[in-house]
This record gives C-alpha cells, sequence and structure tokens, in this order.
C-alpha cells in the first residue's frame, strides 16, 4: 500500500511540475492576446501598423506636418515607367495627401518639392519638372479654390523661370485669404539659403538702424526665414519617404524639436494607411523639448 501511495505521490508531482510553466506559458500567451486586442491594431504584410482613423484623437494632431517627397524615380524604374511618369504619379500623391492631412484637422502641409541642389539633375528631368509644377498650377487652381486651401511657394526662385514664377504667385495672391488650411510648396529650396538669407536682412535691417543686436533673438530670425508665411513656421512631424534617413538641407533651423518619422514606401505608395501609421507614431510619443517633464 505503501508503495502504491508513493508511486501516486510521485506521480502526482510530477504532473505537477510539468503543470506549472504550462499554466505560466498560457498565462503570458493570453496576456498577450488581450493586449493586442487592446490596442485594436494588426500588423500588415510589410510589418508596420494598420490603424484605423477613429484610432486617433484629433486633439493630438500636429499642425504642420512636412514632408520629403522622395522615391519617384525609383518607383518609377521598379514598375518601368519613365522617370516623368513617376514624378506626374507623385504630384497627384502630393494633392491626395495634403487634402487627407486637412480633412484629419491638420492645419499646414509642407512639402519639399524641388531642392536647390536638384538644378543638379538632367536638364531634361528638370525641365520635366518645372512643366509638371506649371501643369499643376493650371489643374489645381479651382481645386484649392474649392477646398479653400491657401498656397505659398517658398524657396530661392532665382533660377525658375519668370514665366512660371509670375504663375506661381498668382496662384499664391488668388488664396491668400483661406485661413484654415495652408499649403507650403517648396521649390527651389535649400535650408542653409533660408538661414543665410534671414542673416543679409537682419544685417540690412541693423544698417539703417531698425534693429539693434539686443533685439536679435529666436523670435526674430523666425520672422525672416521663409515660413514667417506660416502660423505654424515650425512642424510638429517631418516625414520623409523611400526609407532615406536624413533631411537633405530642409528646414535646417525649423526642425530643431520636429518628431521625425521615415516611411520605407517610395512617395507614390505613400496612401492613406502610410499617413495614419505615421501620424498614429506621432501621437504615441512625448514631445519633451528638451526638457524633463
Amino acid at each position: 500500500m505503501l508503495s502504491i501511495l508513493f508511486s501516486e505521490s510521485s506521480l502526482l508531482s510530477l504532473l505537477f511540475l510539468f503543470l506549472i510553466p504550462c499554466l505560466f506559458i498560457i498565462g503570458l500567451i493570453k496576456i498577450k492576446a488581450a493586449r493586442d486586442h487592446g490596442d485594436n491594431k494588426k500588423r500588415s504584410d510589410e510589418g508596420t501598423y494598420v490603424v484605423r482613423e477613429e484610432e486617433l484623437q484629433r486633439e493630438l494632431m500636429p499642425r504642420h506636418v512636412a514632408f520629403i517627397l522622395d522615391g519617384n524615380r525609383r518607383w518609377a524604374k521598379r514598375a518601368g515607367l519613365t522617370t516623368q511618369q513617376g514624378h506626374e504619379a507623385g504630384a497627384k500623391r502630393l494633392v491626395e495627401i495634403a487634402e487627407l492631412c486637412f480633412e484629419l484637422g491638420i492645419h499646414t502641409v509642407s512639402a519639399f518639392v524641388f531642392s536647390t541642389e536638384n538644378w543638379g539633375r538632367d536638364k531634361i528631368e528638370v525641365d520635366n519638372l518645372m512643366s509638371l509644377i506649371q501643369h499643376y498650377r493650371k489643374s489645381d487652381i479651382q481645386f484649392f479654390h474649392r477646398k479653400e486651401i491657401r498656397v505659398s511657394v517658398i524657396g530661392n526662385q532665382t533660377n525658375i523661370s519668370e514665366h512660371l514664377l509670375q504663375k506661381l504667385h498668382e496662384i499664391e495672391e488668388a488664396t491668400k485669404g483661406y485661413k484654415n488650411k495652408h499649403l507650403i510648396v517648396a521649390i527651389d529650396y535649400s535650408g542653409r539659403f533660408d538661414i543665410m538669407h534671414a542673416c543679409k536682412s537682419l544685417v540690412k535691417k541693423s544698417e539703417k538702424g531698425l534693429i539693434r543686436e539686443e533685439d536679435v533673438d529666436e523670435a526674430l530670425i523666425e520672422r525672416e526665414l521663409l515660413t514667417n508665411c506660416s502660423d505654424f513656421p515650425s512642424p510638429d512631424l517631418m516625414i520623409r519617404t523611400s526609407g532615406e534617413q536624413r533631411i537633405s538641407n530642409f528646414f535646417l533651423w525649423q526642425l530643431a524639436y520636429t518628431e521625425l518619422f521615415f516611411s520605407p514606401v517610395f512617395w507614390p505608395d505613400f496612401d492613406k494607411d502610410k499617413l495614419l501609421e505615421a501620424l498614429d507614431s506621432y501621437q504615441r510619443r512625448e514631445r519633451r523639448f528638451g526638457c524633463r517633464v
């Protein structure tokens, strides 16, 4: 009898030792499943979050989102299309994404359309880009009026043709009365030029006796930058596509405390799901601006 009891006791001990880790593992699995369900998000095939619009908090939306529209040429090459077709797809995507941003309550959208360094590209590509900018100016002016979107064009602009420059100024003038939606298009733009331009302006004002050394502070410099056209000159969020992780001479002063988001997709593939993913990432961050909270 004792031997039987001993055997049963040993068996129960073995079963107990086996069940404890099993129950522990099952508990962890349930906790993880509950967390995943609570997050109410799922992973896509690319490993990125799929976020529903209703999951975002309107009160936490960035006021100003800046975009570096990268990957048009690589997108075209991958699709067996011409570079021009890639830029056309990118221009169409910009209008779509800007409209989405405004619908989500974002006040200002800025886009790095053509950098000063881009003048060094093949002349045919540059000419095609300038023609594309003019084409979209004509086709979208009614769209901007219908949607009540203010358009501002910033940049050096010394190398832009007088004809195109005049057309760009026309759309600025025609839309300047709109207040709640602002699209800033950076053409022939360089962050270094922007800062240098501000410094030169301050020097000229100093020489005329309009300002003194003690007057110069960050607020005064910001008023001299090309983004002084905006109520929110410093972006809350900057998004760059195509997987490149650099700012490429864009908004060097303005991006000092901007949250950065780098998407692996080429710009023409940056759709609503990708935008919501970037905004969700922004809303889950704690912005301290260099201070400990």
